[in-house]
């Protein structure tokens, strides 16, 4: 079961709407079990692959997320691109709930969690100074106009660890620092991504401001579902919208990432770390 497009649903969106032909695909990878099944199936006559970033029922904290599977995962099923999808909150007056972002850059404020497939006597640097893949953004900011969602493009996703949210202190110093939406999730993602040479973007839906709005504490648990809820049915409309525009050809430089950055000599490899590595390096040390 094959997919050359890769879904991922973040807080609310835990199944594909549109989906026809669908079939669930238990995978094992050399980093363990994915958050859950994938479900391949047919979206506007492309092959899709959706993956629950959280599981069914969100059962997996960002902390606990094994990221490494959930993209590799994606990598055994044949996909070359992966839209992301996340809720977020706003750290601008001007980016409304309901509202998407599209961002360009990410900022870390995680720790410790894993975000290479590399080591183990192989070394890769892979360049990340634009973190997203810019062919995949622009389509899918065309796709939300065509759908009439809105929608921008550029700005900074500041990842933090969570599971908690930010105290008033650190969300006014992410605005003064010029960060435009927090979330958990995205950032490893978009690493692991580009070291397995898929074109990757995030789609980032505005659930509510952060702390720091004077009307945060206004916000009922009711309003943010409600927003929830809103931004999945817009976000599987944007989904189909960009399927269906979807490109043939990649015309970005995600499919070669690798090419450069792996700095370790072939004959110093160990031979399990090559084995474990196999789909991703294999055209490098054919």
């Amino acid at each position: 079961m094959q997919a050359t497009i890769g879904v991922i649903g973040g807080s609310g969106l835990y199944a594909m709407p549109g989906f026809t032909a669908e079939e669930e695909v238990v995978l094992e990878t050399p980093w363990g079990a994915p958050s859950e099944a994938y479900v391949v199936g047919e979206l506007a006559g492309r092959r899709v692959a959706f993956l629950a970033r959280h599981g069914r029922g969100h059962r997996i904290s960002p902390s606990e997320l094994n990221f490494r599977a959930n993209i590799h995962g994606f990598k055994q099923l044949g996909v070359e691109r992966i839209i992301s999808l996340s809720a977020v909150g706003s750290l601008r007056e001007d980016l409304r709930p309901l509202e998407f972002l599209i961002p360009d850059q990410f900022f870390d404020r995680t720790r410790g969690r894993e975000s290479t497939f590399f080591g183990d006597g192989l070394v890769a640097h892979i360049s990340f100074a634009h973190p997203i893949c810019p062919q995949l953004a622009d389509l899918v900011e065309v796709s939300c106009r065509k759908v009439g969602v809105r929608a921008r493009k550029g700005g900074t996703y500041l990842c933090m660890e969570g599971p908690a949210f930010s105290t008033l202190a650190e969300s006014n110093v992410y605005r003064a620092w010029g960060m435009d939406v927090i979330g958990m999730t995205n950032l490893q993602e978009a690493k692991l991504a580009r070291e397995a040479e898929i074109c990757y973007v995030t789609v980032a839906m505005v659930t509510d401001y952060d702390c720091w709005h004077p009307e945060h504490d206004a916000v009922s648990v009711g309003d943010i579902l409600h927003n929830l809820r809103q931004n999945a049915e817009n976000a599987a409309r944007v989904v189909a919208r960009a399927v269906a525009d979807m490109p043939a050809e990649r015309l970005c430089k995600c499919g070669s990432a690798l090419a450069h950055a792996i700095i370790t000599e072939k004959s110093r490899v160990p031979e399990a770390t090559r084995k474990k590595l196999e789909l991703l390096i294999g055209k490098y040390f054919a």
